[in-house]
């Protein structure tokens, strides 16, 4: 494998494990009956429409038949790739269902 193969492997690996978070983000998101795409927005505000999210909402199941994620887990995931806006507006949320 040659320098510029690698560097595509790494690039889609990243992709993947990218789309792999907006995946679970969603599915967070309608297990507590929250809209992915408002809370996005309101992390991202000049990020109008995010294709990667739209295409993870086609992934996601209805609440009764997903499994339960974790706030702290969905937190995690979040900080490994840097959402630390997204995670600050998830924080906001897990508050005021904690409240």
């Amino acid at each position: 494998m040659n320098k510029k193969e690698l560097e595509e492997q790494i690039i889609q690996n990243y992709q993947r494990e990218e789309n792999m978070m907006i995946l679970v983000f969603a599915q967070w998101c309608i297990n507590q009956d929250l809209n992915p795409e408002e809370l996005y927005l309101k992390a991202y505000p000049n990020q109008a429409a995010n294709p990667a999210l739209k295409e993870a909402l086609e992934l996601t199941v209805p609440r009764e038949e997903a499994g339960e994620i974790a706030d702290q887990t969905l937190l995690n995931v979040l900080s490994l790739f840097g959402n630390d806006d997204l995670a600050i507006v998830v924080t906001d949320e897990i508050h005021k269902r904690k409240n």
